[in-house]
């Protein structure tokens, strides 16, 4: 973890050290490298001879339990389809998955917590230090957050949870009354030009899209997000009334394809890019500057003329809705119908 804009963080969290209180909550826009944080935090605390920096050793008998994936003490709740994304799938598997059977789930449900309640009931393996990771916490569900409410309001002895979230928000209050709270923002443009200076042209490139935060520019890239971006940008910024349901059909298609599972885009992604023209939109009707598709000003422009602020602003809410959502079971068909057409009415509104 050496990320410039996190390391003030993370000699607060060393200088902490046994005075850490039970549960954390990192929240902040995606990529700046709060899982990293995370990760890095966790491994200290149950290492047994971290570094002078605080870091964890890697030698130690725990650190290597941890770098094989194997480490007793150390639990992470994630969606089930993001452990698969991670553990990859052969051809075999995807063509299974293709013919019928049930897709890895994207929250993390009750039963993942209900697990983790039995594990801790039994003592650590390593001294008495044990550490949940939850990452993202908001795609808990309502049932399997009351669940970790749980435990976080009487946690096991010795036990630390750290909360990652890009959406705090979303998170029962409750939840977030229980966690101490690190806020993270965009780096700051010293951080920032440290960063380009040693980033790929692509990469750069893509950092207006990911909202000026480096470690979202780089997966972008490292995903084919150049690609992704190119066709976003072709089908957005021409579509036409009539052509709706196709381009919904055609969009079901691509979310859908080994590349965009490959990628990890899917429907969080693409409503938040929706939702990012969208802004840009908006923000030009106001006399603002586009913040998110600068190379695209022109065509932004041209569909901002024919828009009002009342129509952009409705239907940017509205996507944001439907980004709160995306993670949920939903119809893919019916939401990039509905968000493809709640977007069409808004650029071909009256002047306002």
């Amino acid at each position: 973890m050496n990320h410039s804009w996190l390391l003030p963080a993370w000699q607060r969290l060393v200088e902490l050290d046994e005075r850490l209180p039970h549960a954390l909550l990192f929240a902040g826009p995606a990529g700046l490298g709060k899982r990293e944080l995370a990760e890095a935090l966790a491994a200290r605390l149950l290492c047994d001879a971290p570094q002078a920096d605080g870091h964890a050793c890697d030698r130690c008998e725990p650190c290597q339990w941890r770098l094989t994936g194997n480490h007793p003490d150390l639990k992470r709740l994630v969606p089930a389809a993001e452990l698969a994304a991670a553990e990859g799938e052969d051809e075999g598997e995807a063509t299974t998955r293709e013919a019928g059977a049930k897709a890895a789930s994207t929250q993390i449900v009750i039963d993942q917590v209900r697990v983790l309640q039995a594990a801790l009931n039994v003592t650590g393996h390593h001294g008495s230090r044990r550490v949940v990771v939850v990452d993202p916490a908001e795609a808990m569900n309502g049932y399997t957050a009351n669940a970790l409410l749980k435990l976080l309001e009487e946690p096991p002895a010795g036990c630390v949870f750290v909360l990652v979230s890009s959406a705090p928000r979303q998170l029962l209050p409750t939840i977030r009354s229980r966690c101490q709270q690190w806020l993270f923002g965009r780096p700051d443009e010293a951080a920032l030009a440290h960063w380009a200076a040693r980033a790929d042209p692509e990469t750069r490139a893509l950092l207006a899209l990911g909202g000026g935060m480096p470690l979202a520019a780089e997966r972008l890239a490292q995903a084919g997000g150049a690609a992704l971006h190119a066709r976003f940008v072709r089908d957005i910024g021409g579509l036409q009334a009539g052509e709706v349901l196709r381009l919904a059909a055609q969009w079901e298609t691509w979310l859908k394809s080994k590349e965009a599972l490959a990628a990890g885009f899917g429907l969080p992604e693409l409503s938040a890019w929706m939702q990012r023209w969208v802004g840009d939109l908006a923000a030009l009707r106001l006399g603002g500057r586009v913040r998110f598709f600068p190379a695209q000003e022109a065509v932004l422009a041209a569909l901002a003329s024919r828009t009002s602020v009342a129509a952009a602003s409705a239907c940017y809410n509205k996507l944001a809705h439907i980004r709160k959502v995306s993670r949920h079971p939903l119809s893919l068909r019916l939401v990039l119908e509905d968000m493809l057409m709640r977007y069409i009415r808004a650029v071909a509104g009256a002047r306002g």
